[in-house]
């Protein structure tokens, strides 16, 4: 049987398996699960890894001389196989067959699909991989099971809240489940750990501001200058908390950043975005980003947001909503 996305930490602190299936249509808990994993092998001391991504004309025995062969440097390795269809087709089937049938010791294999239909799951090789393997799936949460995923969340960061402002947020995300964990997230941005009221909950997700945070993060990356100045004005005069666009911009740019990094190794520019699991609404404004803007230009950026968090939590003298303006301008430029 398939583990929960969210019941994989404690398998994985009780010891690690030589094969992982993550399977489901939730982007996050995919990415969360695979990343997991991934920690995890870093742990224990699988210090290398390598990413295989079989789509059409993908040479399957790539996948079995990879497990065969370490480093000089290496005892031990991960093999990150991805499958974005979910279809390997008769010859990635029976390779992925006799793949489960010889796992090294020394490999961890790390398989992520998408959700599976039924005749796929009842194929040969799915079931390959469900008797040699620990399956993790990573559906995405019913609106009638967000609320106590929400709860499972808030938890984490040290917060609680009671079931009718569990619901409450569920509605508002109207189910979407990344909608859902920003918002947790900027829960714990605005309060401190503990329990959170209604109202605080309220005003914190209510959607009432004409100017929303996440366009300002939009057209610093698209390089709209006039629009990012325009927008930050609009979340000044409507009282934003300065830690949540300072966040929303920083993110991007950390992100940007892990684009940047995969382009300097080799990747061309549509795996690295499939690869960081990059939106489909955002993947043009990252491409726009990532041809105007080099890895120098991110680093000065990551510090100016190092010294701008200090400013908003009185480390550091000066006025952060001009900061804020000249941090998105220099990248927008």
């Amino acid at each position: 049987m398939p583990i929960s996305s969210e019941a994989l930490p404690g398998h994985l602190a009780s010891g690690l398996k030589p094969l992982y299936v993550v399977f489901g249509d939730a982007l996050l808990l995919a990415g969360e699960a695979a990343d997991s994993i991934r920690a995890a092998a870093r742990a224990a001391g699988y210090t290398e890894r390598e990413t295989f991504i079989a789509e059409q004309h993908f040479k399957w025995d790539e996948l079995r001389n990879s497990a065969q062969s370490l480093s000089l440097f290496a005892t031990r390795k991960v093999i990150d196989l991805r499958i974005p269809s979910g279809k390997p087709g008769v010859e990635g089937g029976q390779a992925l067959q006799e793949y489960c049938a010889n796992l090294s010791p020394d490999v961890l294999t790390l398989i992520s699909l998408p959700r599976l239909d039924w005749s796929a799951q009842k194929s040969q090789w799915f079931s390959a991989l469900q008797k040699h393997g620990v399956l993790i799936s990573a559906d995405d949460i019913s609106l009638g099971a967000l609320p106590r995923w929400i709860a499972g969340r808030l938890k984490r960061q040290e917060q609680t809240t009671d079931n009718a402002t569990l619901e409450f947020l569920a509605d508002r995300c109207e189910g979407n489940l990344l909608a859902a964990f920003q918002e947790i997230q900027k829960l714990a941005l605005l309060y401190p750990p503990g329990e959170l009221a209604f109202e605080q909950v309220k005003d914190a997700v209510m959607d009432v501001a004409r100017y929303d945070i996440y366009k300002l993060s939009e057209a610093m990356l698209s390089g709209d200058c006039a629009r990012f100045a325009h927008i930050l004005e609009g979340l000044r005069a409507e009282g934003t908390a300065t830690t949540l666009v300072l966040w929303a911009v920083s993110e991007d740019i950390r992100t940007l950043g892990k684009v940047l990094h995969a382009l300097q190794r080799g990747d061309n520019l549509g795996n690295a975005l499939r690869d960081l699991r990059i939106r489909k609404d955002k993947q043009g404004l990252m491409e726009n980003a990532a041809r105007r803007l080099k890895l120098p230009n991110i680093e000065r950026a990551m510090l100016q947001a190092s010294r701008l968090d200090k400013i908003i939590k009185g480390l550091r003298r000066g006025d952060v909503w001009d900061e804020l303006l000249q941090f998105g301008l220099r990248l927008a430029k």
